[in-house]
Formats: C-alpha cells, structure tokens, sequence
C-alpha cells in the first residue's frame, strides 16, 4: 500500500498540463487586454511617436 503513495510516476506529465494551462489562461487574458480600444490607441501612439523622425 505504500508503493501507492510514493510512486511518482506520471506526476511530471501532470506539472507539465497545469503549466500548460496556466500559460494558455494567461495567453487568453493578454489577448482580451490587447483587443480592447485604449489599449490598442495607447500602443500606437507609443509605435507612432517612436518612429517620428527627429
């Protein structure tokens, strides 16, 4: 019954899917911030001004 509670096996796999799924999650939320108007208007002002010739 012991051997249950040590065996590892597999535990890798799943470390790897709730990292997957947190960076997804992340993903989803940087792209609803980006789609959003005042965010989009703040960069390209940014990209504007950036590349305005002296």
């Amino acid at each position: 019954m012991t051997d249950l509670w040590t065996d590892e096996e597999g535990a890798s796999t799943a470390e790897y899917a709730i990292v997957t799924m947190a960076a997804v999650a992340i993903a989803g939320v940087l792209v609803a911030v980006m789609r959003s108007g005042s965010v989009q208007s703040l960069l390209q002002g940014i990209i504007e001004k950036a590349l305005q010739t002296p």
